[in-house]
Order: C-alpha cells, then structure tokens, then sequence
C-alpha cells in the first residue's frame, strides 16, 4: 500500500516517505475537523456556526489544502495505476476523493448550473467533509503502516553496523594497510587484532583467539578459533590476534545474506492487503460501469433536468464506493498487532507471518535469553584446603575484570555484590583456548580448563565429581591454581528463566508442538529442555542458515 522502502543503508536518518506523510497527515487531521463541525454541527447539534452562503467557501478553504496537497500522493498513484491498467485501492480512493471535490467545488463556483430541486435551504449541499475525511483516515493507515516498516529498518541498520567500515589487509612482503571493506576481495589475508569484528567470511590462517558468535548464534560464550576455523563478517574477535583468508565478500557474506532476508520480510505484504488490491481491481471498473449506467438511466427516464440528476446521481455512486476502510483497517490491525508484540518482547518477522498466526500449530524457540535469562551468573564455589570461597572469588575477580568475556562479566559482578574489594593484577597472560593468569596480591593465579591444570602440573581430580555435578547441572566450570596448587573451582551457568516450564506447558496445552532449536552445544540443550520439560524436539550447534533449513523441512511436511 505504500511506497516501497529503500535498500537497506547504514543511513540513521529519519524515512523522508514517513517523515512527508505524517506531516501530511497532521495538516489534514487538523483542517478535517473543524470542517466536520462545520458540516455536521447544524444537522446533528443543530449549531449554525456561519451563514449558509458562507458556508461553502468556507468549507472549500478547509478541504482545498487537504484534498489538493495531503491527498497528492494517492491522485499520482491513483493515475499511474489507471495508466498501467493494475487497478487498486487508490484508483477507487482518487475517483472518489475527486468526484465528492469536482462536484462540490462547481456547487460552490456555479450553483446556477444546478436545478433548484437540488438545493436545500437555498444552496446545493457540497460533500468537502467526505472527500477531506476520507483522504485523513487513509493517510493515517499509511503512517500506521510506515511506522511499522520504520521499526524494521532500525533492525536492518543494526545488522548493517556489526560489519566494520574498514580492514587491516595484508599485503604479500608482509606490510599491513588500512583499506575500505569495499576494497576487500577473496582471498586477501587480513589481520583481525583482539576486539575487532571480523571484517568478511573466510578461515583463520595463524594465529589463535576465540571469537564472540552471539550475533550468529544467540549464545554468549566465545568460541575457540585457531588455523583452519572458519569465521564470519560481523562476529568479534575476543582475546587473540588473527589471521585470516576472506573467502566471502559483499553481498556473498552471511551478514549481508541476513540483511538481506530480513529487508524482504520488511517488504512483505499480509495476504489480506493482496485481497484488498484484487478486490479493487474488479470493483474499480464495476463501480465506474454502474456509475455510468447510472447516469444513462437517469438521463433517460429521470425527472427534469434529466441532465442534472443524472450527473449528480453518478457522482453519488463514485463518492459512496471510495474505500476509505480498505486503506485504514488492514495496516490498523498490522500496526496494533505488532506493537502488542513488541510489547510483549516479540518481533513479527511479515505481516504475512502475522495473518498466519492462526493456522499455527509448531513452535520454534531458541534457548539464550527466551528458555534461559540470556545472563550468565554465579552459581557455585568450590575450594579445597584453607582458602576461603570469598578470597578465591577475589583473586579470580581480579584478573577477570580486565577481560570481556561474558563468563568473567558474572563473576565480576558476584565479586561486587560481596562488596569484595578486587586487586590490579600483574603479568596478565592469556592462554587462547585454555585460560588465563595473573599475580593477584603476591599470589600466582591460574584461572583455566582441566587441559591447563595439566599444562602447569596440577592435579584436577580431587574436584572431578564436584565439577561434573555442576556441568550435568549446565554451568561452566573455571578451575583454579593458587601458586601451584588446586585452590578450587567457579561454576558460572546461564539461569533459566522461571516461568519457562509454566510457558512451555501452556503452549503444550493448545496442542501446540515445541521444538528448540539453539547455536548451543547438544549437552547444555539437553540440559535445559530436560529442566523445562515438554520439549518435542531439540536442535543444537545451529547456525541461521541451518535454522532456515530446518523452518523449511518443516513447512514441506505440512507444518
């Protein structure tokens, strides 16, 4: 119904269509109603405001502005689709909106014209309130419509803005240069230096770090990428520095395939606003055929002047068919129902998926932050000989405050909710994959995996079924080294959300199939369906594109 939206940009600017039609539509809002109760004062109030041969001028300085600016944009689409012969709802809404505006504009200039059977109180009544109104109500269903498109480009630039505007690429005598991510073609070597999103799709050639995936995949924790690992535009390169081989560029990458989809979702139609054009297409002509049987009939074996009520009559017909609910009820509804959604903290990807919502009978969700609260926290301390939980918790604090990962963030955050006091760490290392190490207050800490307990001879067993009861749980366990030997472990697990099993139950009960489908690993996913209960099937380690194969797989089997 509105103008098509533009290709996706990183252009934060406000939609210039959504800017012009509001302003149109607040400048005939503000005209119509005065003119309604001018109009319609006398007859329902019985207020007579202005004299009856002031009246019309009045009512035609109110409606000109409305009718001949705000409604512009629907004359030119009106024409054009009379010139393409795809008749639509704004071939209906021009006809009449002119007709009701030509009629009373002659009424007002000439009433002479008119038989005197025609006046009432003297005067030809005019229809300005009916073509002003029409043309508020149906810009007002453009603006709720534009404003719904709106809220999905700001989805679009998003995306757009996880994409760096420039690479560091590598040249073959080994120099590296600063170049324009446009310049960037397959096979270029490129060096990605710890927090830098990784500029386009290829594979690590050196180096070894773990990247933050959670834009692809949902999940928070980073993933260990050495030689070999692939990697995608858009992900963030967490800890180490790395090499890279583009592989995929420009619109092939998987960022821009993402933009892609979700800027055709945004220029989906509901089925029911196709309904609507293809009743116009039929109705259009049908209307203008009765309108001029009308007029023949009339001139036919109507009254005297046969002329004069026959062309009245035939403009009766084109003012009473304009569709003025075809252009408000449909993005009415779109925009209510998505922003109760939205409300709720659920995003429609169409209006098509909208109207389908009825017909439902599977269910997709994914497990970080929908089953889970999507935060990772402490939920566990385990030390063994005379440290205290409080100082083990200190010392790995400590050292985690100087890293981004999300499992350091939550054990931060526990330190200060102890009202702990953290100390600066000295010789901060990171070992890529395994762990990290630090002197915290005179003391050599060694925060890492059971690999690198091994790597600096400490034995992890004493705490193995203490850890393993904790991992079965879902959490992540960082053991942990005070000079040289086993102090203890931090279990750190993305809680699950408290109305989950509640929810899940719910949905069981309207017969509903629930299926998780997670970028996960399979052991966690496990864990939390079994926690929530109800599940019908669980997917995990899915990327998005296995995520659209599987929405596909489904749809073919009828779901």
């Amino acid at each position: 119904m509105a103008l098509e939206p533009e290709e996706p940009s990183l252009d934060d600017a406000p939609n210039p269509e959504l800017v012009d039609f509001t302003r149109r539509f607040w400048v005939s809002a503000a005209l119509s109603i005065p003119l309604l109760i001018l109009t319609m004062g006398t007859d329902l109030l019985g207020l007579h405001l202005v004299s009856a041969t002031i009246s019309p001028w009045l009512q035609l300085a109110l409606a000109a502005p409305i009718v001949l600016w705000a409604g512009a944009p629907f004359f030119v689409r009106g024409w054009n689709s009379l010139k393409t012969r795809h008749l639509n709802m704004f071939t209906l809404i021009s006809i009449g909106v002119g007709a009701a505006f030509l009629y009373s504009l002659v009424a007002t200039l000439a009433p002479g014209v008119f038989p005197d059977a025609f006046k009432m109180h003297g005067m030809v009544p005019v229809y300005y309130e009916a073509a002003g109104v029409v043309v508020a109500l149906v810009l007002l269903g453009q603006v709720l419509e534009l404003r719904a498109r709106a809220s999905t480009g700001k989805a679009i630039r998003a995306l757009l803005n996880l994409a760096p505007k420039t690479a560091r690429r590598i040249a073959a005598d080994g120099t590296e240069s600063e170049v324009p991510l446009a310049e960037i073609v397959a096979g270029d070597r490129l060096r990605v230096r710890p927090g830098e999103a990784v500029p386009v799709d290829g594979i690590v050639v050196d180096g070894k770090s773990s990247v933050d995936e959670s834009m692809l995949t949902g999940e928070p924790l980073p993933v260990a990428k050495e030689a070999t690992s692939a990697l995608t535009g858009g992900t963030v390169n967490a800890t180490g520095s790395l090499v890279m081989e583009a592989q995929a560029v420009g619109s092939d990458t998987m960022l821009a395939r993402i933009v892609k989809m979700v800027a055709e979702a945004q220029r989906s139609r509901a089925p029911i606003q196709a309904v609507a054009d293809r009743i116009s297409g039929w109705f259009v002509p049908l209307v203008i055929a009765i309108a001029v049987l009308t007029f023949i009939v009339w001139s036919l074996v109507g009254p005297e002047p046969r002329i004069g009520h026959a062309l009245l009559n035939a403009i009766a017909v084109l003012i009473i068919a304009c569709p003025c609910a075809l252009g408000l009820a449909t993005p009415m509804s779109i925009m209510v129902g998505t922003g109760r959604g939205a409300q709720a903290g659920v995003l429609v990807k169409s209006a098509e998926a909208l109207q389908g919502f009825e017909q439902v009978d599977t269910l997709l969700i994914d497990k970080t932050g929908t089953l889970t609260e999507g935060k990772p926290k402490l939920v566990g301390i385990e030390t063994v000989g005379e440290l205290a939980q409080d100082d083990l918790l200190r010392f790995v604090a400590s050292i985690e405050a100087r890293s981004e990962h999300p499992l350091a963030h939550a054990i931060v955050t526990a330190a200060k909710e102890r009202n702990l006091a953290l100390s600066e760490p000295e010789g901060f290392e990171v070992q890529v994959g395994a762990g990290i190490s630090a002197k915290v207050e005179g003391h050599t800490v060694v925060v890492g995996n059971t690999a690198q307990m091994q790597r600096i001879g400490v034995d992890a067993q004493p705490l193995f079924d203490a850890s393993e009861a904790k991992r079965r749980e879902g959490a992540g366990i960082m053991l942990v080294a005070v000079d040289g030997a086993l102090a203890g472990f931090i279990a750190v697990a993305d809680p699950i959300r408290a109305n989950a099993r509640e929810s899940i139950s719910a949905l069981r009960k309207q017969g509903l199939r629930v299926i998780m489908l997670t970028g996960d690993n399979p052991t966690t996913a496990q864990i939390v369906a079994d926690a929530v209960g109800g599940l019908d099937e669980v997917h995990a380690e899915l990327k998005p594109e296995d995520k659209a194969r599987i929405v596909g797989e489904l749809k073919a089997k009828g779901a």
